[in-house]
């Protein structure tokens, strides 16, 4: 029991306690009851909500399971491809790199796309040393990284081609989109919760 409490955050059990406090004392009164009830209900909705938030960061499967439910979702609107806000607060993208599909993150804060080590691999990148150190700075500090150049990227009418990459285990298992490809588009922009990417030249639509 003591190791479970262990992995609950102090402020959890201190919210989860008050309304348990609050419980028998409004038990006594009625009216004060119904409100604490409604109100037990609206904070267990906003913590299952947080829950599954912080989940589906970590959890591929959880991600699929939003996606099918069309919680997250990538559309083609004439040239255009429009992208909702996923429930993390981020645009993702499902991408297909040299015919391998990844589910990307599109961030303009990134300099450069970055790929993981398992990424790279499946979509046959050849990874290289450059003779100067590639040293990219992130939240958790300065990194290093090989360097490589994606044949072909491709998701709904948007196709970009020879893109300069950079690949390294500390990416974990994310892959990003960054700034060297949105500038080569002819258009980008945020409307509300809405992503949209307009290409130069517009593909066909593959089928998936």
């Amino acid at each position: 029991m003591t190791d479970l409490l262990s992995h609950i955050p102090l402020h959890l059990i201190i919210i989860l306690g008050g309304l348990v406090l609050l419980g028998v004392v409004a038990s006594r009164i009625p009216v004060l009851g119904t409100l604490v009830r409604v109100g037990s209900w609206v904070v267990l909705i906003v913590l299952a909500g947080l829950a599954l938030d912080q989940r589906e960061r970590f959890d591929p499967l959880v991600g699929n399971v939003l996606r099918r439910l069309k919680l997250e979702d990538q559309q083609v609107s004439g040239e255009e491809v429009r992208v909702r806000m996923s429930p993390d607060g981020h645009f993702w993208v499902s991408a297909r790199l040299d015919g391998v599909e990844r589910r990307m993150l599109v961030d303009s804060g990134a300099t450069v796309t970055a790929l993981s080590v398992a990424s790279a691999a499946a979509a046959g990148i050849e990874v290289r040393d450059e003779v100067f150190p590639v040293l990219l700075r992130t939240a958790n500090g300065t990194i290093k990284a090989k360097t490589g150049t994606l044949d072909e990227l491709r998701f709904g009418t948007v196709v970009a081609r020879d893109l300069p990459v950079v690949v390294s285990p500390a990416f974990g298992d994310t892959d990003v989109l960054g700034m060297n490809f949105l500038s080569m588009l002819k258009s980008w922009r945020v409307e509300g919760r809405t992503l949209i990417l307009q290409p130069h030249h517009p593909q066909e639509v593959r089928p998936g």
